[in-house]
């Protein structure tokens, strides 16, 4: 009966819900470790004697066997649809999803660069318009703490050089001024003045960085230019154009900035998300007092 419910579930996944096959995939196969479970572990076979605390048992083997909280909070909302379904089409009296709790997230510390890897990853030689463009880009995303989707958005018009910075619209349309350093201005003027028009080609675009056609980049076009230019600097970690915006709050913060201005810049809605790369500075320290004290 068990087996029956579940190709019943998966079908009306897939016939009404409309779910693509990934996602009936996914469930697929935390329905049959689900059963599995129950079979072998539980030695249930029938819908009714399901009970919450045969579900608890499957968490708690998860848990023991090392699964991420992400893994078993999508059990939890599989078996939840589940057991809703089941509650629904064949009349089972009572749902054991009730009051399960979701464990907590795993909230994962940012990776950033080293002020060696930044100074590497901003060091792009030639005086070609590709490469004017790749050293404006780089020292503008470190700069500024941009989301890559804010950097190819820029347009000649949110540029204020001489005033030293940039107008953002980033989420939900919120506008924010963030300030550009001094090397980020040179790069940007000498990516405007000697390389952006040999890209442009005679056509119109106002958008700020450009590729070889003459269009906007793009962030496949930006992602391919970032990875290439790292490994020619030797800089062998998996970097991300989003790797540059956290060593920009983590750098901002070790050196002093406020937090409150720190979250202004990048643009959160919500202080405690800026507070993660408080986390991050103090694994830094930690890292160094080890490595460098006598006596750590």
């Amino acid at each position: 009966m068990i087996n029956d419910a579940t190709q019943d579930f998966l079908h009306f996944l897939k016939i009404e819900k409309g779910l693509a096959d990934n996602s009936i995939q996914s469930y697929r196969r935390d329905l049959k470790q689900y059963i599995s479970y129950l079979t072998e572990t539980e030695d249930i076979s029938s819908l009714e004697a399901i009970e919450r605390h045969h579900i608890r048992g499957l968490l708690n083997e998860m848990k023991v066997n090392g699964k991420s909280s992400a893994s078993i909070t999508r059990m939890i909302s599989t078996l939840r649809s589940f057991h809703q379904f089941i509650v629904r089409e064949y009349q089972i009296s009572h749902d054991p999803t009730l009051h399960i709790e979701r464990p907590k997230s795993e909230r994962q510390l940012p990776k950033v660069l080293t002020n060696d890897e930044v100074e590497r990853l901003l060091s792009v030689s030639g005086d070609k318009p590709i490469d004017l463009r790749n050293q404006a880009m780089f020292e503008t995303l470190y700069a500024t703490g941009l989301r890559i989707s804010e950097l190819l958005s820029l347009t000649i018009d949110d540029l204020h050089l001489l005033m030293g910075f940039v107008r953002i619209v980033g989420k939900g349309g919120k506008e924010r001024i963030v300030p550009l350093g001094k090397h980020a201005q040179e790069a940007i003027q000498n990516y405007v003045d000697y390389g952006r028009h040999k890209l442009l080609k005679n056509q119109t675009n106002q958008a700020l960085f450009l590729n070889h056609r003459g269009n906007t980049m793009t962030r496949q076009g930006f992602w391919k230019v970032l990875k290439k230019h790292a490994r020619e600097q030797h800089i062998f970690k998996e970097i991300t154009p989003h790797m540059l915006r956290h060593s920009f709050a983590t750098h901002l913060l070790e050196n002093g900035a406020d937090l409150r201005a720190v979250q202004e810049m990048l643009g959160h809605a919500d202080i405690s998300t800026t507070q993660i790369y408080t986390h991050v500075s103090k694994a830094r320290l930690t890292e160094i007092y080890k490595d460098f004290h006598p006596r750590a």
